[in-house]
């Protein structure tokens, strides 16, 4: 717990996600992004499927970030139904098997990484495994294009920004930019071997851990040297959204810093603040 605390990102390379699964949906998104944009708009889909280059922008911030992603959730049977349906490509046999297992791999692999924080939170070891039984994760695959000259003023690979949920996993990026900003002020790269895991604090923990766990600032900048694709895979691990996320007990301190409000609710008000969500 103590490298969330004090830089908020840990890096994990001792992991049971497989490294060939990882290598084949980095070959597979890649694949993907490369398709003319009109065939790619087949999907769009919201909070599912594609979103197009500059729909989204950070929190608070007017201008959108220069990206396109594709997003992933659970499958509805997985969960006690009414979840958000997945929108697969109907031209790549692959893409479905593939992304539904490194789905699956990732939210094992999360689990026991919230599971591993209970003891230094004073909580029992199965108090995520209880608000996490609709595995109501969300795996995103990023593509960065490489930045346009005239694109330069006019905003980030990604923004200064907080990440929603409790935990992020993010496989290890292809292409440098992403930097944390630490406790001290001071924006920092990072940057590890291809694959490990890294995993940064978000929103939800802050408030139900009053800060004891901060979220974490970050950002992507734009390229500084080769100006050419850049492809990330985060894996935001979500709470049940009729979870209440409320301070535990055991992190109250002075007092809860943050109103209870209902994961769903919560999720639902940061989407429409970054624009996934009208």
């Amino acid at each position: 717990m103590h490298g969330l605390q004090r830089y908020g990102f840990i890096i994990l390379s001792e992991h049971a996600v497989p490294s060939a699964l990882i290598d084949k949906a980095y070959a597979l998104s890649a694949q993907f992004f490369a398709q003319p944009e009109v065939l790619k708009r087949r999907y769009v889909g919201g909070t599912r499927g594609y979103a197009p280059f500059r729909t989204e922008h950070a929190k608070n911030q007017a201008v959108p970030d220069l990206k396109e992603f594709w997003q992933i959730g659970p499958d509805a049977s997985a969960g006690r139904g009414g979840l958000t349906p997945n929108i697969w490509p109907d031209d790549q046999a692959e893409f479905e098997h593939t992304f539904r297992a490194l789905f699956d791999a990732l939210q094992d692999t999360g689990r026991l990484v919230l599971e591993a924080l209970t003891p230094a939170l004073s909580q029992p070891r199965d108090l995520f495994d209880s608000i996490l039984r609709d595995r109501n994760s969300v795996l995103r695959l990023l593509h960065y294009p490489p930045v346009a000259v005239d694109m330069e003023a006019a905003g980030a690979r990604s923004a200064a920004h907080e990440d929603i949920n409790l935990l992020t996993l993010l496989l290890a990026p292809q292409g440098p930019g992403l930097e944390l900003l630490d406790r001290d002020g001071c924006w920092l790269p990072i940057e590890t071997g291809r694959n490990n895991l890294i995993v940064d604090s978000g929103d939800m923990m802050a408030r139900m851990t009053n800060d004891v766990i901060p979220a974490t600032t970050h950002r992507v900048v734009n390229p500084l040297a080769e100006n050419v694709s850049r492809y990330s895979m985060p894996f935001f691990m979500h709470p049940d959204a009729d979870v209440m996320l409320r301070c535990l007990p055991s992190c109250a301190g002075a007092g809860a810093k943050y109103p209870d409000i209902r994961a769903g609710t919560f999720l639902e008000e940061r989407l429409t603040a970054i624009g996934l969500l009208k």
